[in-house]
């Protein structure tokens, strides 16, 4: 039986794991941290669970179509809700907005609260719906790099419509053409920071991220976001996937421009304490698959091998500063996903893309999991996972930044609450672009690989497998299609569709 090597237990690492399994090959990971998951994972703190990274749930058919290509139930490892509510937002002058799954009655909510036509919102949606009818194939569900996708009915589709895609324009200009009040126009602007972009530079194309949210559903794991790393991890050891933690691989060995196995230092006793003795051996692979961040996987794995610099060299997406915090109180205002906008919306990210740092008044996400899962908090309090979208790890004074944003942030939501925040926070864990990189191997912290602030964003980013060295492949967000858990999850199944090994 052929043997693959997968780095990194990320989301599209446990996936790409999933799927050759199910292909017959002897699968092992190796992952550097003590856990499962990545960016995807979780952590207790005097009492309360947090969900350590991503926060929002779309296209569960990409989970789930995991467990039917295995031949299994999927409820007998995972289970998930769909919410009646994508979002609560909140302004400065005391405007707030349901944003309500149901995308007539979302229609209706938006014209009751800012005279913004409700046949506006409509129209808007059934565009968003036809870009990712048309684009879903063609970008993310096949390869950019070959020839056979471009020559493709689906290619001739894109082609044919060019014009509508947005391609041509930026996110910011097709809303302001779209709608006349300036909130909705932000409402919308909002989903380039799903990429880790900025709507006034990121193409109108990224104007289907709505669609995931409003036409298709956005939804709750009942355990937590979590559970979808641990039933996955269920699911791989159910086909014989083996799990290697706190082993770091430490290059890729190439010979003869094909791969031949990976280099790994493992911990051999983790009850010797200090004494604890780090093991380095080679394990022989025919095939590897990295979910190591593309630029990491080239700068630490391939030292010796030629790097696509060009790519490596690409902008980074947009890091995020995240305050977890237990909240001695329940906020009824509030639902699982909130955001509280500044009211300078191009100024934050121009700071953020420009300046590398974080305005002084930023957008503000709040995740409140304990909203549907009422034990990830104490009772009577609430676990808040405080997101502020902020530049990649460029050699800023974090220290100093998370300083006066953590002022700026409880000052805002203090304002719009009308509580005094502060005097609630029984506990704290703070994350930072410089922890983003340390804990997940993501360059400069950035959160979604290469930025997306141009047109040609989707052909700068790395194919799922190499052109010059044989059987090595790549998945996760550094790489096509992107980042975010579907588009992560969209990475492991098109490496899978043309592994060769």
């Amino acid at each position: 039986m052929k043997k693959v090597a997968i780095i990194g237990a990320g989301i599209a690492g446990i996936a790409s794991a999933i799927r050759l399994a199910c292909k017959g090959f002897d699968v092992s990971v190796y992952e550097a941290n003590a856990y499962a998951g990545g960016k995807l994972s979780s952590f207790h703190l005097k009492g309360y669970r947090f969900d350590a990274g991503p926060s929002l749930f779309t296209l569960p058919n990409l989970v789930t179509e995991l467990f039917v290509l295995a031949g299994k139930n999927p409820t007998d490892f995972f289970e998930y809700e769909q919410l009646t509510e994508v979002c609560r937002y909140f302004w400065e002058d005391e405007t707030q907005l349901t944003a309500w799954a149901d995308p007539i009655k979302f229609a209706q909510e938006v014209e009751h609260i800012t005279g913004e036509s409700a046949e506006k919102i409509s129209q808007f949606l059934k565009e968003s719906a036809f870009k990712y009818e048309v684009l879903d194939g063609l970008f993310l569900q096949d390869s950019l790099h070959k020839l056979s996708t471009w020559t493709s009915r689906k290619a001739l589709r894109g082609y044919l419509n060019l014009p509508k895609l947005g391609i041509f324009g930026t996110m910011n200009d097709a809303n302001e053409k779209l709608f006349k009040n300036p909130k909705i126009v932000q409402l919308f602007n909002r989903y380039a920071t799903y990429n880790g972009s900025d709507p006034y530079q990121t193409p109108a194309t990224l104007n289907i991220i709505p669609h995931l949210e409003y036409n298709i559903g956005a939804f709750f794991p009942k355990k937590g976001m979590v559970s979808i790393t641990n039933s996955l991890v269920k699911l791989a050891e159910s086909l014989g996937v083996k799990f290697y933690f706190e082993t770091r691989v430490e290059e890729i060995i190439v010979e003869n421009t094909g791969v031949k196995g990976v280099k790994v230092r493992s911990i051999e006793d983790k009850n010797k304490g200090e004494n604890t003795q780090k093991v380095q051996e080679f394990v022989p692979a025919n095939a590897v698959v990295s979910n190591m961040d593309v630029t990491h996987t080239y700068r630490k794995l391939l030292p010796t091998q030629s790097h696509p610099e060009f790519l490596l060299n690409q902008p980074k997406s947009s890091s995020g500063v995240i305050f977890y915090w237990g909240i001695k109180q329940q906020f009824p205002a509030l639902d699982l996903h909130n955001i509280l906008f500044s009211d300078n919306y191009k100024e934050e990210f121009r700071t953020m893309f420009d300046k590398k740092t974080i305005y002084y008044d930023p957008t503000v996400y709040i995740n409140i999991t304990s909203k549907h899962k009422v034990d990830d908090a104490p009772e009577g309090c609430e676990n808040w996972f405080v997101l502020i979208n902020a530049p990649a790890n460029d050699g800023q004074n974090w220290d100093e930044i998370i300083q006066e944003t953590r002022k700026n942030v409880l000052d805002k939501i203090s304002r719009i609450l009308g509580k005094n925040i502060a005097e609630l926070i029984e506990c704290e864990e703070i994350l930072d672009p410089r922890t983003i990189e340390s804990k997940t191997s993501s360059a400069q912290g950035a959160l979604y690989g290469n930025s997306s602030n141009n047109r040609f964003a989707a052909f700068l980013r790395h194919a799922n497998f190499s052109s010059k060295i044989k059987n090595l492949y790549f998945v996760g967000g550094s790489v096509h299609p992107g980042g975010g858990i579907p588009l992560a999850l969209s990475s492991a199944k098109i490496m899978s569709d043309n592994f060769k090994s």
